[in-house]
């Protein structure tokens, strides 16, 4: 329906916004605490815990951050909130519209298991609810003490994640469920305890009470875990355009190293804010991204397709056919498909012409990613995917 259509792309485009105001913010004031320096004695005669300048846009800016706060409560008093709340309320409007009102198309692949759309959406609400309730349950343990420890948890629970993930739905639907958990894990920060523990703060300096070291320690963590998880989340929010990764047989443990190859990046960067310069952390990220791109794209030795495929060339009545039967239900300027009205990306394959025009694509997409036909809708088999490859060969040779 054309008017879904409209909807949904203005539902991405304000959870792109404020998902950028989000990072933004939340980048922004992890850099202006690790580059706080003490300040002269007349500000910490103030109050004033440490301080800095800086300048941009045409002047300057002298930013402080006091010990316990402010002789009075400043009208107004702003606070970044909403930001992560907006994200992730339009994130799961998203999810919905996509992933749940379109459970058969999207979510469930059979192959992975048999789901009935009710269940697969049930399923669904339950992972991230449920991984919501168990990262929460370990943050208020001794667990959450070590900051070594945590971390080893978080590795294995959200590889844990991942891996359930993909036993569950359909591989683009793991990958999205994987980042709606950690979206909501970010978001749920924000909500149950870096507001809450503001509040109370701003409420003490209000009325010259004592302010419990807690709330600050608490929050100040909270922001520490979302600046970790916020590279690998937009690894998975990009990632629905590279099918190289989500469509992998181990696509869990592609999505783990990634995961772990980004928030090593991002350590990096907050070193660096603190004064600390080690860039070997960023070679030895590199290193790790080009062994996983190498592992993902290593040509694969096995195949089970009849050993006669290679030995005959392929026509151009046997492509065509193939194409007909698996590709032009979506790909074509009248597409019969009951999910996609409209030829995805507007890739039209209804002559040999255009055929001929996207046969890298068609290459790529069907005998490499093995991603398209979506979902294997027409159940295109292995021994034609190498049809397709071995067209391709003959037609650049």
């Amino acid at each position: 329906m054309p008017w879904l259509d409209w909807f949904t792309l203005a539902a991405r485009w304000f959870h792109v916004v404020v998902g950028v105001a989000w990072i933004g913010a939340s980048f922004y004031f992890i850099w202006l605490d690790n580059n706080l320096k003490t300040p002269p004695k007349w500000k910490l005669e103030k109050g004033i815990k440490g301080d800095l300048w800086a300048v941009h846009g045409g002047g300057f800016y002298e930013i402080a951050k006091y010990q316990y706060g402010p002789e009075t409560m400043p009208e107004p008093l702003h606070w970044f909130k909403w930001e992560a709340y907006s994200t992730w309320l339009s994130g799961m409007l998203l999810l919905s519209l996509v992933y749940y009102l379109g459970a058969s198309a999207y979510l469930i692949d059979p192959n992975v298991m048999p789901l009935t759309p009710t269940q697969a959406v049930i399923y669904g609400v339950v992972y991230i609810f449920g991984g919501i309730a168990i990262y929460e349950a370990a943050c208020r343990s001794p667990l959450a003490k070590s900051a070594i420890l945590f971390a080893i948890f978080l590795v294995a629970f959200l590889t844990f994640a991942a891996w359930l993930a993909t036993n569950l739905f359909s591989a683009r639907g793991a990958y999205i469920h994987v980042g709606a958990l950690i979206g909501s894990i970010m978001a749920g920060n924000v909500f149950l305890n870096i507001m809450p523990g503001q509040r109370k703060m701003v409420a003490a300096v209000a009325n010259k009470q004592d302010i419990d070291p807690a709330w600050g320690a608490g929050a100040k963590l909270r922001s520490v875990h979302n600046n970790y998880l916020t590279l690998p989340l937009l690894f998975i929010m990009i990632s629905n355009h590279y099918p190289m990764t989500y469509q992998h047989p181990q696509n869990w443990l592609v999505l783990v190293l990634m995961s772990v190859v980004l928030a090593w990046v991002r350590h990096y960067f907050n070193l660096k804010h603190q004064g600390t310069k080690q860039p070997l952390i960023l070679v030895t990220g590199f290193i790790g991204f080009l062994c996983i791109a190498l592992w993902v794209s290593w040509p694969s030795t096995s195949t089970n397709a009849d050993a006669s495929v290679s030995t005959k060339a392929i026509t151009q009545q046997q492509i065509q056919q193939l194409i007909e039967q698996h590709c032009v239900t979506c790909h074509s300027a009248q597409p019969t498909d009951d999910v996609f009205k409209v030829a995805p990306l507007g890739v039209k394959l209804d002559s040999w012409a255009e055929i001929q025009q996207w046969a890298p694509k068609i290459m790529n997409r069907v005998s490499v990613t093995k991603d398209m036909p979506f979902l294997n809708k027409t159940n295109m088999t292995e021994t034609e995917r190498q049809l397709i490859a071995q067209w391709y060969q003959q037609s650049i040779q």
